[in-house]
């Protein structure tokens, strides 16, 4: 690809000039097409409930189909996280580690089973590791009539730029009287670059160009 020198000036013009409010990226998309293999992507799964029994697990298509893709493309839990006839549910689907700041914003679609069954969510966040104890909430959902896919986005609450962790969970109190079923599909976290690395790509350009009209110069 030849850059001319004009067409670097004015992309890093143009690159200084937004450098101040740079474009929001994607830190992590998932469609939850093959939940059995997020566990070797990095992603972690913990079941804290009273008796632990089931943990996230593919979605049931005959419950409801997914929000986008294959009909079972999600991710979903419900009151067997619990191995028992009492006692409370507690699955976690946490994120692999990522790199968010204080714009990062974490949205998905929810969706209950819903027959009068109350179904809670909760969004956490942790700057720390993966235990439980390191996680702060960001956010929750709770509903006992299905609505459909309800989409929802919760800010991160990051104060700076730092590595990151994204839960996900599963909570019922009383097996006895609440919990059915949820999923969740099209997570999707997002992060705003440095400006610096646009700046270094405008300059880098800039250089490139130099050095190609430098050598036209010289033939």
């Amino acid at each position: 690809m030849k850059i001319t020198p004009k067409a670097a000036a004015c992309g890093l013009a143009l690159l200084l000039a937004a450098s101040g409010a740079a474009q929001a990226q994607v830190a992590l998309a998932e469609g939850f097409n093959d939940v059995p293999a997020l566990a070797g992507a990095g992603w972690t799964f913990l079941n804290t409930s009273t008796t632990p029994g089931t943990n996230w697990f593919q979605g049931n298509a005959g419950i409801f189909a997914a929000a986008s893709g294959p009909a079972d493309a999600y991710v979903a839990s419900n009151f067997l996280g619990n191995n028992g006839l009492t006692g409370a549910v507690s699955t976690w689907l946490i994120t692999p580690q990522l790199v968010l700041d204080s714009t990062s914003v974490v949205s998905f679609v929810v969706q209950v089973g819903g027959e009068g069954f109350l179904d809670t969510l909760q969004v956490l966040l942790s700057t720390t590791g993966t235990a439980p104890a390191d996680f702060s909430p960001i956010g929750s959902f709770s509903a006992s009539t299905n609505a459909g896919w309800v989409p929802l986005s919760f800010p991160t609450l990051l104060t700076s730029t730092t590595p990151a962790y994204v839960a996900l969970r599963y909570v019922v109190d009383d097996v006895t009287v609440n919990g059915n079923y949820l999923g969740v599909d099209n997570l999707v976290v997002t992060a705003v670059p440095e400006p610096v690395s646009a700046l270094l790509f405008g300059l880098g350009l800039a250089g490139l160009a130099g050095v190609q009209a430098r050598r036209r110069l010289a033939v």
